[in-house]
This record gives structure tokens, C-alpha cells and sequence, in this order.
């Protein structure tokens, strides 16, 4: 195992299909949200909010004490496709916030193309999307951005992720 860094420009991005939250019958009626080639991801990380309380005839500090933990919002970043993946994702939510929640990872690659960390999301749910910004004097890819609110991280151990490569790849 090595103990380089890991570059931030190979990384994959799986997302589950929704069926996980329904019953069988409803979860045919879902479209499946794609995977995709994204070109940037942000947002994997999370906080404690804390208050500061101070003891009475304690004047030497202050106590730092826990309030609740909240995870961000992980952002999809990948240039405008034909597939309407991501927005029927997000139109799903609309109607049905239930249905429309996904499991996904994030999972990034070595310079050899072994995954070498992961963190899977659970309950995912497509609370912004955003259409790309059109300039006729540039000659850029039309981007478009998705927004994930999700119930939590996962950190994947890196053998747990190196043995699910195959079937990630396989399975989309």
C-alpha cells in the first residue's frame, strides 16, 4: 500500500437506484439515476455545531460543548448530456421525495486506477439542480450542477472498495 497521495482528477461517482426506499412495484415506475462522468465534486465533509458554555469561578476557559452534527451537500459538477439523468432525478424529488432517494459513493482512484479511499452516501435526495450558464463569446462545455442533501457519509475502507470496483463498473 502506498503512502502517496492520492490524485483529485481520477475519482468515479456511483449512484444507487432508488428502489432501496420503495416498495417493489413502485420502484419499476422510477428512472434510474445515471452515473456519470463528472468532471468535479465537492462538498464531502460534515461539522459539529458546538456552544461555548462558561462555568461560574472557572476563568481560565471556556467549555466546548456539542450541539448536533450536520452533513454538507455533496455537488455533481459534468458537462450538459442529452440523457436527462440528473434532471429526472431531481424532478422525481418533486413529486416524491421518498422514491426519489438514492444511495451513491464517491470513489477515488490511484495513479495506477486501484481505488484507493471511498465514501459511500446514504439517502440521498436531489435538492438543487442548476442549468448550465450559456456565453456566446466563449468556447467552454455547458455545465450543469447537481446538489445532494444526503443523511450521512460512509468512509469505505480501501479493500472493501478495490473489491466492489468490478461490480460498480459492471452494474452501470
Amino acid at each position: 500500500m502506498s503512502l502517496d497521495p492520492l490524485p483529485k482528477y481520477r475519482f468515479l461517482v456511483t449512484l444507487d437506484p432508488g428502489d432501496a426506499y420503495l416498495p417493489a412495484a413502485q420502484a419499476l415506475l422510477l428512472p434510474l439515476a445515471a452515473s456519470g462522468a463528472f468532471q468535479e465534486v465537492t462538498g464531502l465533509g460534515a461539522q459539529l455545531e458546538v456552544t461555548s458554555y462558561a462555568e461560574g469561578g472557572r476563568n481560565d476557559s471556556v467549555h466546548q460543548l456539542p450541539l448536533r452534527h450536520s452533513w454538507n451537500r455533496i455537488t455533481l459538477k459534468r458537462g450538459v448530456v442529452r440523457d436527462p439523468g440528473l434532471w429526472s432525478w431531481y424532478q422525481a424529488g418533486l413529486a416524491d421525495s421518498l422514491g426519489a432517494r438514492r444511495d451513491g459513493a464517491v470513489i477515488v482512484l490511484g495513479p495506477d486506477g486501484v481505488p484507493g479511499a471511498a465514501w459511500a452516501f446514504h439517502g440521498g435526495l436531489a435538492a438543487k439542480w442548476t442549468g448550465p450558464d450559456l456565453h456566446a463569446e466563449q468556447n467552454a462545455i455547458a455545465v450543469e450542477s447537481l446538489e445532494i442533501a444526503h443523511e450521512g457519509l460512509t468512509k469505505v475502507l480501501q479493500d472493501a472498495a478495490a473489491s466492489a470496483l468490478p461490480r460498480l463498473i459492471q452494474g452501470r
